[in-house]
């Protein structure tokens, strides 16, 4: 049973690393961030009086071309949406290009066909650009695009989006006398946030992704990654990193970070919010999660030799490090869910008297971390803290309940799983097409877990262990809400 004692410590400890990390990055934002932000806006000041306010048609001829890329892949509810907020971009007539990716199988490749025709017969430059097959799938499409594609820049958005018409003009001034610049990543909008509780700790985490992790990085000068949309890159600078790759489910963090890698910059801006649709069935943002956890699992195996043997400072190797393996918590979160009542009802102990209160305080320190996270991005995106407050609990539970669902998706890319890229269905503002989701058994796994961490609850309570308790309570509130709420959300799907 040693061995047990020893992997449940091991576990424990690596969390606390990631834990205590979050509180790092929060740091790191509310130190550098406020500067970058000051410097963001002086720049961008510049570069409107210089090109974009002025009305001489030879200066906005200076302004670089740009091509907005729209891989689609069965997205009959939203890409007309999609294509009429690009089509809006208030940009010089002549620099800007559209490439409508349409990789899809069903009627949406001829609707997006008759849209593209009368936009054309408009004067609009936009493309219609389709494949035999969907080899690389989103990584392929992109790449055959880059084929073509006229512009010295790349912006690229899902088709869920909705950009606001200024969005190139708050983004292209940042590559203004930067050529190592390779990367604009803009933060991600909330449409249906407040469509049920499933969609609000979705913002909340989103949220904490884009206002402190990327912000930190990004005004630490980190490595930081390119989120698949909403973002602007530099032509020359993709393919000098050796183009798209469809090697990994996340070909996003794959390329921004064979870009730094070369020796080329990311950047992050807060205040440029490209609004999306979140996934509001469970088994849908699960789905989305899967990918995530996987393809960032994926891309961690290819590039994390690579970025330890760089030139970069031993800091940022070790966010680099953080950052990619970050998906790894679920497993360890589950480790310890499924040993921890084996432990007590075969008495095993290794932690007393003030070893055990040392623990308590590195464990308080670690957990305290993510919460720490959501309180300060929420309040930079203007919510109180009271309403925050309210839904921490909900949100570590919600993060624990997780742990299944991604370590799978950690393990199959471990063993070198294969798998295709599984779309997030989106329904826009008028379903006109339900997309049925992949059907699976996890969520009785789930409620499984979730019921032995109930019994885990009771032995500890039982025997007075109250610090291990609390967090076993945690774990199985999370465990049984991800795994009856995919139970109910499938039901619901399959009776509609």
């Amino acid at each position: 049973m040693t061995a047990i004692i020893i992997i449940y410590f091991i576990c424990v400890l690596l969390l606390m690393v990631y834990g205590v990390n979050t509180h790092i990055l929060t740091q790191l934002f509310k130190k550098r961030y406020p500067q970058s932000i000051k410097t963001d806006r002086e720049q961008l000041h510049n570069f409107y009086n210089d090109a974009i306010a002025s009305t001489d048609p030879a200066a906005q001829e200076k302004l670089p071309k740009v091509t907005t890329q729209l891989p689609v892949y069965n997205e009959l509810n939203v890409v007309e949406g999609l294509i009429d907020a690009v089509v809006g971009f208030e940009y010089p007539d002549g620099r800007h290009e559209i490439q409508v990716l349409d990789d899809s199988s069903d009627e949406t490749s001829h609707l997006i066909a008759a849209k593209v025709a009368s936009l054309r017969r408009r004067g609009i430059d936009i493309h219609h650009i389709t494949r035999t097959t969907r080899d690389g799938y989103k990584a392929g499409a992109l790449r055959n695009g880059l084929k073509s594609a006229s512009g010295d820049f790349i912006a690229i958005f899902d088709a869920d989006f909705l950009p606001k018409p200024d969005f190139l003009l708050r983004v292209m001034p940042y590559f203004h006398n930067s050529p190592r610049l390779a990367l604009v990543q803009a933060s991600w909008g909330h449409l249906n946030e407040n469509e049920s509780l499933v969609t609000r700790l979705q913002a909340i985490g989103i949220n904490a992704h884009f206002m402190i992790e990327q912000a930190a990085r990004s005004a630490n000068n980190l490595f930081l990654n390119f989120n698949g949309t909403a973002g602007v890159m530099r032509k020359e600078a993709i393919i000098d990193a050796g183009n798209w790759h469809g090697d990994t489910l996340t070909e996003d963090m794959d390329l921004s970070y064979r870009l730094q890698l070369r020796g080329w910059r990311c950047r992050f801006l807060a205040e440029v919010i490209a609004p999306a649709e979140i996934p509001s069935n469970l088994n849908g943002f699960k789905s989305q999660q899967f990918r995530w956890a996987k393809g960032s699992t994926q891309t961690a195996l290819k590039l994390l030799p690579k970025v330890i043997r760089s030139s970069a400072s031993p800091f940022a190797k070790f966010q680099a490090c953080m950052h990619m393996t970050h998906y790894c918590i679920h497993p360890l979160m589950l480790t310890l869910a499924i040993l921890a009542p084996i432990m007590l009802f075969q008495q095993l102990t290794f932690l007393t008297g003030s070893l055990l209160f040392l623990f308590g305080v590195l464990l308080l320190l670690s957990c305290s971390g993510p919460s720490r996270m959501y309180l300060v991005s929420e309040k930079t995106v203007g919510r109180s803290h009271l309403r925050t407050i309210c839904f921490l609990p909900i949100m570590i539970c919600f993060g624990c309940g997780l742990a299944v669902n991604n370590s799978r998706a950690v393990l199959e890319a471990v063993i070198g799983r294969t798998s295709e890229f599984v779309r997030t269905p989106k329904r826009g503002g008028a379903v006109r097409k339900a997309y049925p989701l992949n059907k699976n058994l996890l969520h009785f796994v789930e409620i499984l877990v979730g019921l032995w961490c109930v019994f885990g609850v009771i032995l500890y309570f039982g025997s007075h262990h109250y610090l291990i308790g609390h967090f076993m309570l945690l774990y199985a509130s999370g465990f049984l809400f991800i795994g009856i709420g995919s139970w109910w959300h499938m039901r619901r799907e399959l009776s509609a």
